[in-house]
């Protein structure tokens, strides 16, 4: 007789620039995992100026602070499934394209 897996709860929090706008790309990627895994519990603050620091059970996966970008947000969705099927926790690798403007 086969078990079912137990899944495990996933926290996702995430401090985002508040100034910055950043709020939609929260939106955004909550949005995606939710709709992959709707248990998993994800929270936002504003935080840091220009931040977009991406927390998964209390382990950091993502800063912004320190890539200068965002991560991507379908490898996040797939790292919190991952985490809820008792995998590890590991740092996202894939980034968003930045779009520069000079003005």
């Amino acid at each position: 007789m086969l078990e079912e897996q137990e899944a495990s709860e996933v926290r996702v929090d995430v401090e985002y620039c508040g100034t910055c706008g950043h709020i939609k790309q929260f939106i955004e990627m909550a949005q995606k995992i939710k709709e992959a895994l709707p248990e998993a519990k994800i929270s936002g603050e504003p935080g840091r100026q220009a931040s977009f620091e991406v927390r998964v059970n209390d382990e950091l996966v993502h800063s912004k602070l320190q890539t200068m970008a965002f991560p991507d947000f379908k490898e996040v969705t797939e790292l919190v499934k991952d985490v809820s099927q008792g995998k590890s926790i590991n740092k996202i690798q894939k980034h968003q394209a930045i779009d520069c403007v000079i003005s």
